[in-house]
């Protein structure tokens, strides 16, 4: 049991480069989350963490903006100009002066680490006793990486960058994953001892290892079971290679729990989504965000889920639909080409193909629900204006343009009435035959 008080310093300031655009790495998204939120739930999510100290730099409102709407116990210090990963932890050191607990330090562009390997990375750190712990991982081929260096003895005494590695140190395997924890009462004065005599200028957060190792205090490592958790984000090809991972956990988890998913490779869901057992998900199926799909449904294929749907037991959701913060009660059916926006289902309705509910003003920029009461139905290629109510057993006509409530067990027909001009087509076909002599 832990019984020290948890902080995070979460590293963001980064531009990176490689990433070609102009929107901070940390900000870009995997199923619509950004990289810097999956490692703020990750550290959020272990106990006894009680805030965050996320370091900007680059666009540094931008990300202040989304940590703000992200979180509420996240707080973002600036670190400009950007002096090296020692410099950016030391600007939190303001804020932890008193503070008798652990901290931990991660890189904000590293989405697939959890929470479970956080959690048992301070409790190793915890029942060792250790002033200061880094996560390792072993590499068969360790390029690029820093190196954990060891004496005769086993004991942990630096990290090695490659460039300044000798050919013996660059053998190693062990490498530094870039997680550290550190009890802030016995390390924090290393960050005052920082020295940037490097090429770079920079201070090192690597150089805390050997400061605690001159002081005779307790450093450990952590070696990691899965590497692809320490998975940095560099650029958009990392990018896509950390979503395939990513996605794969996540159907390989629903499968497990008895969700039949037909295609895998074609199928990608958010680790956020719950799916009930005995689902069926078709190819081409694209869910993101926190969605709750029930029992026994048929998604697909080629249908878009995203972020906030509820959707009961015994729900089809055809192909090419796409439904956005919706409840969809059991028993309903969502044909083919249809949108659900800001929409609540009862159970038992039946939305005809290329229904459309109309959740958004473009002038108020306000979005509206649509509400379709149990047992109601929509004819194909309808529309339904938000805000509006569609009560019990009520039908919409197909080709309906729907602005106001519909009473109960009623039909609601908005269609000019039909006419038929006999021999139209065969006049046309004469004036045009005519025409050409």
């Amino acid at each position: 049991m832990l019984n020290k008080k948890v902080k995070s310093i979460i590293l963001a300031a980064g531009k990176g480069t490689r990433m070609k655009s102009e929107m901070p790495k940390v900000l870009h998204s995997i199923f619509n989350k950004p990289l810097l939120g999956y490692v703020l739930d990750a550290v959020n999510n272990i106990n006894c963490t009680d805030e965050s100290f996320v370091i900007v730099g680059h666009e540094a409102e931008k990300v202040e903006n989304f940590v703000k709407s992200y979180c509420d116990n996240a707080k973002c210090i600036l670190q400009s100009p950007q002096l090296g990963t020692g410099d950016a932890v030391n600007k939190a050191a303001p804020y932890l002066k008193d503070f008798d607990g652990y901290v931990i330090v991660v890189c904000g562009d590293t989405p697939l680490i959890t929470s479970e390997t956080i959690q048992d990375f301070v409790l190793f750190h915890d029942n060792n006793h250790a002033d200061l712990t880094v996560m390792s991982a072993i590499f068969e081929n360790p390029k690029n990486y820093g190196r954990i260096i060891r004496d005769k003895n086993k004991k942990f005494i630096a990290i090695v960058e490659e460039k300044d590695a000798t050919p013996e140190q660059k053998a190693v395997k062990e490498i530094n994953a870039g997680i550290y924890c550190i009890n802030w009462k016995t390390v924090s004065d290393a960050f005052n001892n920082l020295q940037n005599n490097n090429a770079q200028g920079e201070y090192y957060l690597t150089d805390i290892v050997k400061w605690a190792v001159e002081k005779n205090l307790t450093v450990q490592s952590y070696i990691l079971e899965n590497n692809e958790e320490i998975f940095g984000i560099n650029s958009k090809v990392h990018l896509a290679q950390a979503t395939k991972i990513l996605n794969r956990k996540s159907v390989t988890r629903l499968m497990e729990e008895g969700v039949q998913i037909v295609d895998p490779d074609t199928t990608f869901i958010s680790p956020e989504t719950t799916i009930g057992a005995d689902t069926l998900v078709l190819p081409n199926v694209y869910i993101t965000g926190k969605n709750i799909i029930g029992k026994n449904c048929k998604i697909g294929p080629f249908a878009h889920i995203r972020d906030g749907a509820v959707i009961g037991n015994n729900v089809r959701i055809g192909n090419f639909v796409e439904v956005k913060k919706s409840v969809i009660k059991d028993n309903t059916n969502v044909s083919h080409l249809s949108y659900i926006g800001d929409a609540e289902l009862g159970s038992k309705v039946n939305i005809g193909a290329g229904t459309i509910t109309a959740n958004y003003n473009p002038i108020s920029k306000v979005k509206s629900k649509t509400i379709i009461k149990d047992g109601a139905n929509t004819g194909s290629n309808s529309v339904l204006v938000a805000p509006v109510t569609v009560n019990e057993m009520a039908s919409v006509g197909a080709g309906s343009v729907i602005t106001k409530d519909v009473e109960a067990y009623s039909l609601a027909v908005t269609r000019a009435p039909m006419k038929i001009l006999s021999n139209w087509v065969k006049r046309k076909i004469e004036q045009l035959s005519g025409g050409n002599k």
